[in-house]
């Protein structure tokens, strides 16, 4: 009995399993859909920083002029104004807030449909040259740089993923 355990554990095994790894945060950043979802929520951010200011400068202008006509007007209509100023800040702090959560949201509605359009990619890829699984790149301690694939799926990506539309 000692001898078959003894021989049964010196036999190596192999495995015919072929396991890949892709660093999906690469084909975010550098394939042409992913640089096109990069390209589209920068502009939107940026319109939408430029309307931050630009309501930022009008609060900013009534609250100079309010405090100029603070001896000019009355108790009562001062304070109706300063009010009136509250509010449009604390609107204004609000449609900021959302309009920056719904860019966060597009990015991430984005992220997801380039995911989904990469799923067949990486099923046919895995059919072709026989892998058995991909795993992501980040949760690799240590592996080949033969295992790793992003190169040859970023290829696949560029050719048929061109863009990815944003609401």
């Amino acid at each position: 009995i000692i001898f078959l355990i003894f021989f049964l554990n010196a036999i190596p095994s192999y495995s015919n399993e072929k396991i890949v790894y892709l660093n999906i945060e690469k084909i975010m950043q550098e394939s042409i859909a992913g640089k096109s979802i990069i390209t589209q929520l920068k502009k939107k951010r940026e319109t939408s920083i430029s309307q931050f200011k630009k309501k930022e400068k009008d609060i900013y202008e009534k609250e100079k002029k309010l405090i100029s006509q603070k001896n000019i007007l009355s108790k009562e209509e001062f304070e109706n104004k300063i009010k009136e100023l509250r509010k449009d800040i604390s609107d204004y702090q609000k449609n900021r807030g959302k309009i920056l959560n719904d860019i966060a949201k597009k990015r991430v509605k984005a992220s997801t449909n380039l995911i989904k359009k990469l799923t067949p990619i990486l099923e046919e890829y895995s059919k072709q040259k026989s892998i058995s699984l991909i795993v992501q790149k980040k949760h690799i301690v240590m592996g080949k740089k033969e295992d790793d694939i992003t190169k040859d799926i970023l290829d696949l990506v560029n050719q048929r993923i061109k863009s990815i539309k944003i609401d």
